[in-house]
């Protein structure tokens, strides 16, 4: 049924902007390569744009001052996407609906969705745009309202990976407001379902409630640049971007807001009972000549009402017991299970008039006490030290062939992918390319 209704959904779509386009007279534009196909009615009130990407990968583990010797390796398919989006000047009107053709979604727990965007978007004024949909939310970190065709290092930062949704289905309003001669703010709110993309089968909990400012203070950015990351357009003059967002997820049935069902409790009348889940942060952008410097710090809480009784096991059964450390603790047990805890990430690069760049980033994870990010496994890492080099094979982000090395701290207690205990660190290699249309 999941499915049956996902493809009702994308076919309707499809059946709609193939009606409105038939109805038109289209003309295919000069083509850019990596920008895509853009069509436009002869009166240019409306434009259409096709696009896609896709990511193979390649990535090599490796863990030291061990016994084990052996290279983890690791390819496949990183992303694959397509992309349909239009607008329409005389009713003010846009949209877009981009394919994930792989499944996997961005950050380390896979979306397993075919609609990654699907939303249709109407400017209010000229100022105030609001969009109903599925998308990117301004209450993730920067990074994550950066297309994945402009990353300057082969995967995005670790706390992406920990704290971000990635995508949420709701409502979107967004603005730009000019306050001096050169300066703006940018105000964006989000009211959300809380459980990441839409849900199809019972939605758990309740919403999410959220919001980012972003101040420039120099102008904006050239070619979207505040939405990429390496400086390919070489601003001529400094470009700089500070912002604050904030989010409050009433009631999440997963580890941190971005798949609904997977983590339930139930009061003692058998009654979904669910922790809140509480994201901040910080974060900031600048640009000069080719060169680029982010820095982002997320801090994510939860907060556990007092009425939870049972956990619902995987098999439907529930239990009383929420032991820690050989105590009987409610509110650890969930916190154990939640990505609770804070980051920063620091990157920068220069990209060099023959398009190569040399980039590095400094992560650190810092969890609380009782939290998932103190998973062996999967986590428990503390700080992670990356240095990449980029080639772009043309002046924008249509092709690009990266290669990044991460050295990477692991804690007491980590485990390697199978679960055995290790002494040591990690080094991990990536390789990446690109080619868009």
């Amino acid at each position: 049924m999941k499915n049956l209704k996902r493809i009702l959904t994308l076919s309707i779509l499809l059946l709609l902007f193939v009606e409105y386009s038939s109805a038109q007279e289209i003309v295919l534009n000069k083509y850019k390569f990596g920008e895509g196909l853009e069509f436009s009615g002869k009166d240019n009130n409306y434009k259409v744009e096709i696009s896609g990407y896709l990511q193979p990968y390649t990535e090599s583990k490796k863990y030291l001052d061990n016994d084990d010797s052996s290279l983890y390796n690791r390819m496949r398919l990183r992303r694959a996407r397509l992309n349909f989006s239009g607008s329409s000047k005389k009713e003010k009107i846009s949209y877009r609906l981009q394919l994930d053709l792989t499944g996997g979604g961005e950050g380390d727990a896979s979306i397993g969705s075919l609609v990654f965007d699907a939303w249709i978007a109407y400017d209010f004024t000229k100022r105030i745009k609001l969009t109903f949909g599925q998308k990117a939310t301004s209450t993730d970190n920067r990074e994550l309202g950066m297309r994945s065709t402009t990353l300057q290092l082969a995967e995005r930062s670790p706390i992406s990976g920990a704290f971000a949704s990635v995508r949420e289905f709701g409502f979107f309003a967004e603005s730009t407001y000019k306050i001096s001669k050169q300066s703006y703010i940018k105000p964006e709110i989000a009211i959300t379902n809380g459980d990441g993309i839409n849900v199809f089968d019972k939605d758990h909990g309740g919403l999410k409630y959220g919001g980012r400012i972003d101040y420039l203070p120099f102008g904006l950015f050239n070619n979207f640049g505040q939405y990429r990351q390496a400086d390919l357009v070489r601003e001529l003059t400094p470009k700089f971007v500070i912002g604050a967002n904030y989010s409050y997820n009433v009631g999440i049935s997963d580890r941190r807001g971005s798949q609904s069902g997977t983590i339930l409790y139930l009061d003692s009348q058998n009654k979904e009972l669910l922790p809140d889940y509480v994201k901040y942060g910080i974060d900031f952008l600048f640009k000069y000549r080719g060169f680029s410097l982010l820095g982002e710090y997320i801090n994510a809480s939860a907060r556990v009402p007092s009425g939870i009784v049972y956990r619902v096991r995987v098999d439907g059964t529930t239990a009383t017991t929420f032991t820690v450390n050989g105590i009987q603790d409610v509110d650890s047990y969930i916190k154990g299970r939640m990505m609770v805890g804070e980051g920063f990430n620091l990157q920068s690069g220069y990209v060099f008039k023959n398009l190569f760049s040399i980039d590095g980033r400094i992560a650190h994870m810092k969890p609380q006490t009782n939290s998932f990010l103190n998973n062996g496994t999967f986590y428990n890492r503390s700080h992670y030290y990356t240095l990449g080099i980029t080639k772009y094979l043309a002046r924008n982000y249509g092709a690009k062939i990266q290669l990044d090395c991460t050295y990477i701290n692991a804690k007491v207690g980590s485990n390697d992918i199978n679960g055995n205990l290790i002494r040591g660190n990690e080094f991990i290699t990536r390789v990446i390319t690109t080619i868009s249309f």
